[in-house]
């Protein structure tokens, strides 16, 4: 999700611009759908996942964004036989912000060694080690809960999705923003909500089109 700048009676406002990518059960990247609406909120991404679902979505098994709570609260109500994967990028970054820079080299590398394992009960392990030998160091205690409160949904894509990496962030939607926004931002303003429709529909055609046309899957499930 990124804010673009529209005009409505003379009046410039900031309208938030949804997007969500799909991946097929043949391994394909397909963006399913956009929408530009007023704010970030609950009720903005249920709209949304509603919208998704008239159009065709069904079947869904897994859904992966960051810890928003609006966003997380909405995807649990909208998608309620789906796993939730939490993006790991994030999720270490929620993790490392509790910590001081200077002198945590060690718990870092092991941190990130836990995030390295592709089979949830290793990983789970790892954890728990960690954890032990950690918590009670006050400067840690914040960044052990975090790990542990978070830690099964930021592994689903282990369990649902083959532990395939591609599975475990949003690094594709987070790419795919950078594109739309690189292309659309010699607008600075744009003149009207349709307007804006119009350009971000017409680029993400483009970029809808460029991964069609690639011969290679983008995952490869089973492998």
């Amino acid at each position: 999700m990124f804010f673009i700048k529209v005009r409505e009676d003379n009046r410039v406002l900031s309208k938030s611009c949804h997007i969500a990518i799909g991946i097929t059960k043949e391994g394909d990247r397909e963006i399913i759908g956009f929408m530009i609406q007023n704010e970030e909120s609950d009720d903005k991404w249920s709209n949304f996942f509603n919208y998704l679902k008239e159009r065709g979505l069904q079947g869904t098994e897994l859904v992966i964004s960051d810890a928003h709570k609006g966003l997380v609260s909405a995807i649990r109500k909208s998608f309620t036989n789906a796993s939730w994967q939490r993006c790991q990028v994030h999720f270490l970054r929620n993790i490392f912000t509790t910590i001081p820079k200077k002198n945590s080299k060690p718990f870092r590398e092991a941190v990130k060694g836990i995030f390295k394992f592709t089979d949830i009960n290793l990983a789970r392990e790892a954890k728990n080690r960690l954890v032990g030998d950690y918590i009670d160091q006050p400067k840690y205690t914040k960044a052990c809960e975090t790990l542990d409160n978070g830690f099964e949904d930021a592994f689903q894509y282990t369990v649902l999705g083959n532990s395939h990496n591609r599975l475990k962030s949003t690094n594709l939607l987070e790419r795919l923003n950078q594109e739309v926004r690189r292309r659309e931002k010699i607008i600075r303003i744009f003149p009207n909500h349709t307007s804006a429709n119009r350009l971000i529909g017409a680029v993400l055609m483009d970029l809808q089109d460029e991964w069609l046309s690639s011969t290679r899957k983008y995952i490869k499930f089973g492998k």
